[in-house]
């Protein structure tokens, strides 16, 4: 009985705030009509992404199509294309140092090197560890949080642990010593460097697209699996003949968020590289970072330019993909 009288306090309690606005919304309904009160519920939100989404976009604009490096608007002349132009200027596109900015074009093409490689070994793993963590083995749920951990921590914290663990003096140098193996810097090599930068980011991300994976492949029948076991499938064949069939529309999303997150790259390779050595590991978004906010004289407009650049790309990529899945559909 008295659990019943709190129940019903508690109840009223909670109803307070809902019968105190009632009367605004009731003034709202008489004055905007029922057809329109969702858009005042909606005017909230759309005002947050007109101020930190669209304006933003708009303002990056015009900061490309000006020069200088002063940073207010009204101080800045306009000089059109010259920023873009600046950027394309090439002798010969397959040679950088025939572009009279550079690094740009060497920061591109570590991109178009990084972000294949980088998604299909992101991609691999997380397939095979979600196929692997679907199955009947022991303490699945540890394993899953396990492979799931490093998608919690901050880049910032990934980067420095894979930097303690490959320097000359870490952990991995003192294991291959154990094995009388000689030390080596492994970050002081271009070769090196860049494998160490697709493995950390592999490392770092592959449990996010593995959870994902994971729940298409639970999402899949369990008598289609039967029905092939009956059959006497082979393994291989149950996998490539129902398993990335029916797993198609998931692959897709997971492909395109792992080239998307792949071209953003930034966090991880800066703070275990630096770009280097030299600009071997330099990527689009750090010349970007570099070019507006790092090195003297700050060129704003240059790095809008980039910026945008990379936008457009990233944009035409997703309409592609959206054409390309609406019409399997």
């Amino acid at each position: 009985m008295a659990s019943g009288t709190i129940s019903t306090i508690l109840g009223s309690a909670a109803a307070l705030p809902a019968r105190a606005v009632e009367p605004v919304w009731k003034w709202l309904q008489k004055r905007v009509g029922v057809k329109r009160l969702p858009w005042v519920f909606l005017t909230p939100n759309m005002l947050s992404v007109l101020c930190f989404s669209l304006l933003p976009v708009f303002i990056n604009i015009y900061y490309s199509l000006t020069g200088s490096d002063n940073l207010y608007l009204q101080d800045r002349p306009y000089v059109g294309s010259e920023n873009y132009a600046t950027l394309l200027a090439c002798q010969n596109y397959l040679d950088p140092a025939t572009c009279s900015r550079d690094l740009f074009w060497r920061a591109l093409g570590n991109l178009l090197m990084f972000v294949p490689l980088q998604v299909i070994f992101m991609m691999a793993v997380a397939l095979l560890t979600a196929i692997a963590l679907n199955g009947k083995i022991r303490a699945r749920g540890f394993f899953r949080g396990v492979f799931f951990f490093p998608v919690m921590l901050s880049p910032v914290v990934v980067a420095l642990t894979w930097q303690w663990i490959l320097q000359r003096n870490g952990i991995l140098n003192g294991i291959l010593g154990f094995f009388g193996f000689e030390r080596y810097t492994w970050l002081a090599d271009s070769h090196w460097a860049f494998f160490w930068a697709i493995f950390v980011t592999v490392w770092a991300h592959s449990g996010f697209f593995m959870i994902i994976l994971l729940a298409g492949l639970q999402s899949i029948p369990r008598d289609v699996y039967e029905a092939a076991k009956m059959d006497r499938a082979s393994p291989w064949r149950v996998f490539y003949r129902i398993t990335v069939p029916l797993l198609k529309p998931v692959l897709l999303v997971v492909f395109i968020l792992a080239v998307i997150r792949s071209v953003q790259t930034f966090d991880e390779i800066y703070v275990l590289t630096g770009g280097g050595p030299g600009s071997a590991t330099m990527l689009l978004v750090q010349y970007i970072y570099e070019t507006g906010f790092a090195t003297q004289p700050r060129n704003y407009g240059l790095a809008a330019a980039a910026s945008l650049m990379l936008g457009a790309a990233l944009l035409v990529f997703t309409l592609v993909q959206m054409k390309l899945s609406g019409g399997k559909k």
